[in-house]
């Protein structure tokens, strides 16, 4: 598959790796396999030299149509949550930003990767912008893309981890699942409408990550008040989580694994570093707020928002504090971190690495709506 570019032979060959890949998944019982199985086989297809095309607004649907599934899960109550429980959502997010910023400036300082890179690759979300920032302050964008994608990567595969340690199985078991259920088509089309209608709104309007957050807000108004019912046949939820995952696994390409063989030990242990302190962060909610382990590990797991919404679907957590926590931290990076990041860069004295390259541009893949 050396080289193979986005023609009729690569959409087949991505599909035949992702649903044995899938099916092993489903048989293992794996939270959220209908995701990982995808992004697993986006990986191999990826850093085989393969590369799909889809248009930007696909992807943008499905992450509406996770919205969606997460707004009939969560009640309206969300916000009630978190005025109600100020303190221990204001400790995990400042708890998360800070442990970012400490570990990217005293990497930086060892100088374990070039430049900033570190500092950039390091942050708990906002993936495109802090790429984007990245290369005026010395960094190798390329290292910092793939920091960012690999911490999504290990943030998915680990969350699913933990709640098999917990006793938790998929709630979509291979016997269990009935993929072509009655479908309610008025209740179908109201929930494709808000689904599209979402993220063009948050297009039009510049709402980051409003993909996701726009349904979902949305959705849960609506449901709450009866004024649309949420229909998520098998079927759509299905293509949605292999969009999803794709999204991640399609951006580990092969020159840009190449790139980074040599610094790869050090990224891992940088994105190791901060979910382990995050799940520190988890630890102290458990022992000093009483939430149950689960919860308190999604909630505080530093991104992606909507992999973490469907690892939370697939369990028995509550979604609710989950989600909650996620929006809320999401939105405190999304505000904070380029300009905490961008404070510290202009104050660490290090010598710049080589002009980067632009990285890959994701020829194939979403790109872009996953300001995690």
């Amino acid at each position: 598959m050396r080289g193979l570019g986005p023609g009729t032979v690569a959409w087949p060959l991505l599909i035949a790796l992702t649903v044995p890949a899938t099916a092993l998944l489903l048989w293992l019982h794996a939270p959220a396999a209908l995701m990982l199985g995808p992004l697993v086989a986006g990986i191999v297809f990826a850093s085989w030299g393969g590369q799909v095309r889809f248009p930007v607004s696909i992807f943008a649907v499905a992450q509406g149509i996770v919205g969606c599934m997460i707004a009939r899960m969560v009640p309206l109550s969300i916000m009630g949550d978190i005025l109600g429980h100020w303190v221990l959502f204001s400790t995990g997010v400042v708890s998360v930003l800070v442990a970012s910023c400490l570990l990217g400036w005293a990497m930086t300082r060892l100088q374990m990767l070039p430049g900033t890179t570190a500092l950039w690759g390091i942050s708990p979300g906002a993936a495109s912008v802090m790429t984007f920032m990245a290369e005026a302050y010395g960094a190798d964008i390329r290292l910092v893309a793939l920091m960012q994608y690999l911490r999504i990567f290990l943030v998915a595969g680990i969350a699913a981890l933990v709640a098999r340690m917990f006793g938790v199985s998929s709630s979509y078991g291979a016997a269990a699942i009935v993929w072509f259920p009655e479908v309610h088509w008025l209740p179908l089309a109201e929930t494709l409408a808000l689904a599209i209608l979402g993220p063009l709104a948050a297009r039009v309007l510049s709402i980051p990550a409003g993909a996701f957050l726009v349904p979902l807000v949305v959705g849960i108004g609506l449901t709450h008040f009866g004024w649309m019912t949420i229909e998520l046949p098998t079927w759509l939820l299905a293509a949605s989580y292999a969009l999803v995952g794709w999204n991640v696994g399609l951006r580990f390409t092969r020159p840009l694994l190449v790139h980074a063989a040599r610094a790869l030990p050090r990224i891992l242990v940088c994105t190791l570093l901060l979910i382990a302190i995050c799940g520190g962060i988890a630890a102290l909610f458990v022992v000093v707020a009483g939430v149950d382990p689960l919860t308190a590990y999604l909630a505080t797991s530093p991104g992606g928002s909507d992999s973490i919404a469907i690892i939370a679907a697939s369990t028995n957590c509550d979604v609710s504090f989950v989600m909650a926590m996620q929006t809320v931290r999401m939105i405190a990076v999304l505000l904070l971190a380029p300009v905490l990041t961008k404070f510290i860069a202009e104050r660490v004295h290090v010598p710049p690495s080589a002009p980067p390259s632009v990285p890959p541009s994701g020829r194939g893949m979403a790109a872009r709506e996953d300001e995690r």
